[in-house]
């Protein structure tokens, strides 16, 4: 029988009780968003409402306007943009100027604080605020091409701010959450997370097994790889389940949602061992595989050192070791109902290396008496629908129940297709030898871990136990380019660090001759 028709993704555009991602000013601040009819966002000291965003396509741009948020007017057709005319004339003119002659002594601007306040008294607008700025600027005429554009990007960001509407998916959350507060998510950059799904090949009516300690930012993009296809089970360690209440951002509907689910490491373990699982086979038992929850919780909370050097990666000369992180999986700040939800905690100390240009981002949400349902768990809300009818999931509606016996008899009998696990502050080499016999032979896994001596441990162990073949240990790099006319170049500031990933392919261990 032909498979199921997959059921339509999320629309494109922004609907009622849908989460959204606002990037104001290119990214010198993001917030996520729960579009309710009181929803607000205060832009400097204006507050403005949240309205005019429904039934625009995601990536629209909106300005300030004097009434709130604004459409921007698309540019005419035959309007050239400023990156389209031609610069010939202005690099002429740069070779006679520089900057060698400005000084900084506030003098060079004859528009005063006063002038500008009445300007905006009498209703003038961002961009006739800026205009006269340059207008009044004594040394604006003398400064290179290049310095007056950023000078007008300047007041451009103060007085006529832009807001864009961006869609959360994988890339976007992750990104927003490693800018600011990467604890949180394991220090996981959006390379690795997309390096994690290619090598454990997620893929439409995949079976995936993940083990996410890092807020659910893993198991939501698994989900939204899916497509509503195939499923995903996040097991967890103990008795208490992991959060992953980041998936409450992906916007995903009931269909996607409801093959989200969530189940304790003991009891995938008892379909092995009753014998109904491929990994039940005597030759791929593992002597601590068995070990029962709470003997497996105290081995996982011995510490060891945080830091760890290439040189330490020899494989035969590896000790088991556990890299304590900050707890992800208990995200307080996103299941909380007091709003705002803010993600600009402090810091800690070890991790101020990896926030240098300390960039204001932020979840934020309307006060409390205007948005009563966000992150409220315990509040029930009507089915919400997108643009073309289908049913997207309410706040309510938590992803992650238990599956079904059925399911867990049909995971037991063909096992799973593929295996992540991203779990920082747990002891890798363990979990995996509990995790790998619950997967179907030739079946690929992916671990990920902030640290390479875990991962060097973890493949030492999978190579003397031949329980896997192609193992290899990832370390992804990521550099992002300024592409402008003139002056495309590397940035100058980059994240040298995305964590290191083993994957592997699981194979039938031999029995012993």
């Amino acid at each position: 029988m032909a498979p199921p028709t997959p059921t339509a993704v999320i629309p494109r555009e922004a609907w009622e009780g849908c989460s959204v991602l606002l990037d104001i000013n290119d990214g010198d601040r993001l917030a996520f968003f729960r579009l309710t009819p009181g929803a607000t966002v205060k832009i400097g000291d204006k507050s403005c409402s949240l309205q005019p965003l429904l039934g625009r396509p995601f990536g629209s741009l909106f300005r300030l306007g004097p009434d709130g948020l604004l459409p921007c007017n698309t540019a005419a057709p035959d309007a050239p943009s400023q990156d389209d005319k031609p610069r010939d004339a202005g690099q002429a003119q740069d070779e006679t100027r520089d900057n060698r002659s400005l000084v900084d002594n506030n003098t060079a601007q004859t528009l005063s604080s006063e002038d500008i306040d009445a300007m905006k008294r009498d209703g003038a607008s961002g961009n006739a605020i800026v205009e006269a700025l340059i207008a009044n600027s004594s040394t604006f005429g003398n400064k290179t091409v290049f310095s007056q554009e950023k000078y007008k990007l300047k007041k451009q960001k103060k007085y006529a701010p832009k807001v864009l509407l961006r869609r959360p998916s994988s890339r976007s959350i992750c990104e927003t959450y490693f800018k600011k507060y990467p604890a949180r998510i394991g220090f996981m950059r959006v390379d690795a997370l997309s390096l994690l799904l290619s090598m454990a090949n997620v893929g439409a009516y995949s079976d995936v097994l993940a083990v996410d300690m890092v807020g659910g930012l893993v198991v939501g993009a698994v989900a939204e790889r899916l497509g509503g296809t195939g499923y995903v089970c996040s097991t967890y360690l103990g008795s208490a389940p992991s959060s992953i209440d980041i998936i409450r951002m992906y916007n995903l509907n009931s269909e996607m949602t409801s093959r989200i689910f969530q189940a304790p490491l003991s009891d995938l373990c008892s379909l092995r061992s009753s014998g109904n699982a491929p990994g039940s086979v005597q030759g791929d038992v593992v002597e601590h595989s068995s070990v029962p929850d709470e003997s497996l919780q105290s081995s996982l909370k011995k510490p060891s050192d945080t830091e760890v050097s290439d040189g330490n990666a020899q494989s035969t000369t590896v000790q088991p070791t556990v890299v304590e992180a900050p707890e992800p999986a208990t995200d307080e700040h996103l299941n909380q109902g007091d709003i705002p939800i803010d993600i600009d905690a402090p810091e800690p100390a070890k991790n101020e290396h990896l926030n240098q240009g300390d960039i204001p981002i932020d979840i934020e949400a309307p006060e409390p008496a205007t948005d009563e349902h966000l992150n409220q768990g315990d509040i029930s809300m009507p089915e919400c629908k997108g643009n073309n009818g289908n049913p997207i999931a309410p706040k309510a509606l938590r992803a992650g129940k238990a599956p079904s016996p059925e399911r867990k008899k049909y995971w037991g009998e063909h096992g799973f297709s593929s295996l992540i696990v991203a779990a920082p502050g747990h002891e890798v080499e363990s979990v995996v030898a509990d995790l790998l016999p619950l997967l179907s032979y030739s079946a690929p896994f992916a671990i990920y871990h902030q640290y390479l001596q875990p991962l060097a441990t973890c493949m030492h162990s999978l190579q003397v136990s031949k329980m896997a073949i192609g193992l290899q240990i990832t370390e992804p790099w990521l550099r992002e380019y300024q592409v402008l006319p003139s002056r495309t170049h590397p940035h100058m500031q980059m994240n040298a660090f995305g964590g290191y990933i083993l994957s592997g392919i699981r194979i039938h261990k031999p029995d012993p001759q």
